[in-house]
């Protein structure tokens, strides 16, 4: 079992902007010549910092629509087949581009499906559905300022409160002396997929296969390990009694299930996108 994002790691901070305010003639006017002013030294300031180089485009927000179907009533839409090995790279960079997920995340996730497709054929877990929980519980691996790595590592480590039973946070006591999570008097919850040490002690797996212990730590590692986890309690996850049993084990909260279904969804609508058009000459 694992900690809820929302009791292991803070949200993201959301901005709002305020509401604009009344503004009478003298106030438009002297807004104008402010624009003016700095539009004019951005265009200085782009001129000379580029150099002459093309100006970086800005890459659009994803945007992930808030669905809230009810437990067991449906599973997120089609997230289309996984990739062909020969145009595996080419699909990462086009999907990695249309949503939120970095590509070395993104070919985690990929691989962790591709594994386990194999291994457990009966689970038909998708990539999106690992991705799902993996922009939940740690916005891919990039929570705090962390990142992964080419290897896969994460770097900060992920770890999440001490699970001392604070207000609205469990009570769980040391399982692993703290040689996961640096804490020998309470757990905390691990790694870009946020596993407890127990949990993880049963279900890590080494993605690689060279031998070496798994790591929470490793986004390789954590996705398969998600993805062993799920199956084995979800059963297929192609049905939705499968997939929201699995999910719900994984945190047993509808909103968390509930988001983690949207985040899937949204993922398998930006993967079966087609490519624009080309441009006539």
């Amino acid at each position: 079992m694992t900690a809820s994002s929302r009791s292991t790691l803070d949200l993201m901070d959301q901005w709002q902007q305020p509401p604009p305010r009344k503004r009478g003639p003298r106030g438009c006017v002297m807004l104008s010549l402010l624009v003016v002013g700095a539009l004019m030294a951005g265009a200085v300031w782009v001129a000379v910092s580029l150099n002459g180089r093309d100006p970086v485009p800005v890459k659009p927000v994803f945007t992930v629509p808030a669905l809230t179907p009810e437990p067991r009533s449906a599973i997120p839409g089609d997230a289309g087949p996984l990739p062909a090995e020969a145009s595996k790279e080419a699909w990462i960079a086009k999907v990695s581009e249309n949503t939120d997920i970095p590509s070395r995340t993104l070919r985690a996730y990929v691989n962790a499906a591709e594994k386990t497709a194999k291994t457990t054929p009966r689970c038909k877990i998708t990539w999106a559905t690992i991705a799902g929980i993996g922009r939940t519980e740690s916005q891919h691996a990039r929570h705090d300022g962390s990142r992964a790595g080419e290897d896969g590592v994460v770097t900060p480590p992920i770890i999440g409160i001490p699970l001392d039973g604070s207000p609205g946070v469990m009570a769980v006591v040391d399982t692993d002396k703290g040689a996961l999570d640096g804490d020998a008097k309470w757990d905390r919850a691990v790694g870009p997929m946020q596993f407890l040490p127990a949990t993880w002690k049963r279900y890590g797996v080494r993605a690689s296969g060279d031998g070496a212990a798994p790591d929470p730590q490793n986004i390789d590692d954590a996705a398969l390990t998600t993805a062993r986890y799920m199956c084995a309690r979800g059963g297929d996850l192609a049905k939705p009694t499968g997939w929201w049993t699995a999910v719900l084990t994984y945190n047993n909260s509808t909103q968390y299930g509930q988001e983690v279904f949207s985040n899937a969804d949204a993922y398998g609508k930006a993967a079966l996108k087609p490519d624009p058009a080309p441009a006539p000459r």
